[in-house]
């Protein structure tokens, strides 16, 4: 019984929600190609942040791009960038694996299992077919690069892993809860789910995160996961923070349909 109530006694609290005084964040799911979904949330921020005078950060969790059809047009929408507004673009496994394949064509196979064919169609690099020789996706690799726009690539690669703020660490996919968060790993932040998601116990911050959906945000005192697949479900979701609050801002479902993951 001693032992139990020692270890209850040194049991680590969870993070007390907690920004810098003055500063409100607006943190954005997976996007996937949804610009008309993205549109009509940054409208509604725009409302929400109205007479707000302190100071705004607008963080995107990534996957940007693949699934839904408007891929590019949602990089452009991105790269309009607001007067008075910080901005934080994160890194997706989607856009890694794009950036992947600009640089060796044969990652082309794997990227179109999971939606890259909306993003190629999209810069007109690839036709109705499906390739399936390593010539296709040599010519199709090139074609990306002569039609991608440069300030698209360099917005690509200029993405980062992580960002961090008051008690909130924020990342696309998660993080590898037996490492410090001072030493993860790309690949982990990028593309872990189950052995992140499935911890109950405290992390070093509170996470917050996109990559795994969910029908509803989830907000535990460990985590907090937005990622509502946007692109099938319609919804897609802000993570709004100030001080010890937390609130959502959402787009409205037109239809649903079932959300792959």
């Amino acid at each position: 019984m001693k032992q139990l109530i020692n270890r209850f006694l040194k049991a680590k609290p969870y993070p007390t929600p907690a920004l810098p005084d003055n500063t409100r964040i607006y943190c954005i799911g997976d996007i996937h190609g949804r610009h008309d979904l993205l549109v009509k949330l940054l409208s509604q921020i725009e409302q929400d942040a109205a007479g707000f005078s302190g100071r705004v950060i607008m963080i995107y969790l990534g996957d940007y791009i693949d699934r839904g059809m408007q891929s590019r047009e949602v990089i452009e929408e991105l790269l309009r960038k607001r007067p008075g507004i910080e901005y934080v673009y994160l890194r997706g496994n989607h856009e890694q694996t794009m950036l992947d394949f600009l640089h060796e064509a044969s990652v082309g196979r794997a990227w179109l299992t999971y939606g890259g064919q909306a993003t190629l169609a999209g810069y007109n690099a690839c036709d109705a077919k499906i390739p399936s020789k390593r010539e296709d996706f040599i010519a199709m690799q090139q074609r990306l690069l002569e039609n991608l726009p440069r300030t698209h690539f360099q917005f690509l690669n200029d993405t980062l892993f992580s960002y961090s703020l008051g008690s909130y660490f924020f990342v696309h996919a998660g993080i590898d809860p037996g490492l410090p968060l001072s030493r993860q790993r790309p690949e982990s932040m990028l593309w872990i789910r189950h052995q992140f998601v499935s911890v109950k116990k405290p992390h070093e911050k509170i996470i917050v995160h996109g990559h795994t959906i969910t029908d509803k945000p989830e907000l535990l005192p460990n985590r907090i996961g937005i990622d509502t697949g946007a692109y099938a479900s319609g919804i897609l979701t802000c993570l709004v923070l100030q001080g010890d609050r937390q609130r959502l801002i959402q787009t409205q479902a037109v239809n649903r349909l079932r959300a792959s993951r």
